[in-house]
């Protein structure tokens, strides 16, 4: 029953797009039950700087975190098979032309967030299911530092001063709620695993929903065990999604009373959204290294398509 209003819940609540930062994607399992990840971003690997300008994120994952509190807010499957984690994010955003003074009217504003992130991975070996749960708190604004870390590493790679985050989005507090539903739909002797996706967010950062696909081909693990006997994995991954967007934080800044100097207003955004992710994931028995590319369609009618890639590593605790 309670898996039921689950599926209910995801499909037919279609509200900005998907989350920047997604750990908790099946082919992104470490076959441990314990540890540590870094996660790095960056419009630099697509030959860009606008739009998904920068995020890193730093994740732990140990059997102990199950018993955080806030677990209870969170969805499980009655089998014995959940992960518990804790990770700290930060998302950066910058129009096209970041090193003007003046508002850029039609284009993306500035904007910076900071989170704090509990979740549960929750899998079942019978059924072939997964759902991940995750609770948000943070800040959005001056107070995230966006400003700060950008300009630093223009200074040190003798880029171009970003001027524009005077107009960046202004302080306000963020909370984000979101579910992530994975079912398996073909798996293969450990090369071949299809499964379709399904996901929704509410809260004041991001309120949507998107459904997809995900694929991965090559020496690959089965998504629904903790660990297997193999010592290495390498295959690549692809995943096409439809986001439906309700509300985006750093597009169009606070619910309530947003002094921004400028922010996006509602009938601007797309709200049907493309994207594609894919990448590459190498695996043994102590670490973890991924490569990851996103393109991702216009998420406002004045704005062209952008794309990011990224690198996660991974050590097995």
């Amino acid at each position: 029953m309670r898996l039921t209003l689950i599926l209910s819940f995801l499909v037919n609540y279609t509200l900005s797009t998907a989350q920047k930062i997604d750990n908790t994607a099946s082919f992104r399992q470490p076959e441990s039950e314990r540890y540590f990840r870094i996660n790095y971003d960056n419009d630099y690997f697509a030959a860009m700087d606008k739009n998904y300008t920068q995020g890193y994120s730093f994740e732990y994952v140990a059997p102990a975190l199950i018993y955080n509190p806030l677990n209870k807010l969170f969805f499980h499957f009655n089998e014995n098979q959940n992960r518990a984690g804790i990770a700290f994010e930060h998302i950066g955003f910058t129009p096209s032309s970041y090193e003007k003074v003046e508002v850029q009217i039609g284009d993306r504003p500035f904007s910076a967030t900071a989170l704090l992130k509990s979740f549960v991975i929750s899998m079942s070996k019978k059924t072939k299911q997964r759902i991940s749960s995750h609770l948000s708190f943070g800040v959005m604004g001056p107070s995230a530092k966006g400003k700060e870390i950008q300009s630093g590493i223009h200074k040190l790679t003798g880029d171009r001063n970003p001027l524009g985050w005077r107009n960046q989005i202004e302080n306000h507090f963020v909370a984000n709620y979101g579910i992530d539903y994975e079912k398996q739909l073909l798996y293969f002797r450990n090369f071949i695993e299809v499964n379709a996706n399904a996901s929704a967010k509410i809260g004041n950062l991001y309120t949507n929903a998107s459904i997809g696909l995900n694929a991965s081909l090559g020496l690959n693990h089965n998504s629904y065990t903790i660990s297997s006997s193999r010592k290495f994995f390498l295959y690549g991954y692809i995943q096409p999604l439809i986001n439906f967007v309700g509300y985006d934080g750093t597009l169009q800044g606070g619910l309530v009373n947003d002094e921004s100097v400028y922010i996006v207003d509602s009938g601007e955004l797309n709200r049907v959204v493309g994207q594609m992710n894919y990448g590459i994931v190498l695996q043994s028995k102590s670490m973890y290294l991924e490569y990851t590319r996103t393109f991702i369609s216009k998420e406002i009618k004045t704005v062209s398509s952008a794309s990011w890639g990224g690198v996660r590593i991974g050590f097995k605790l």
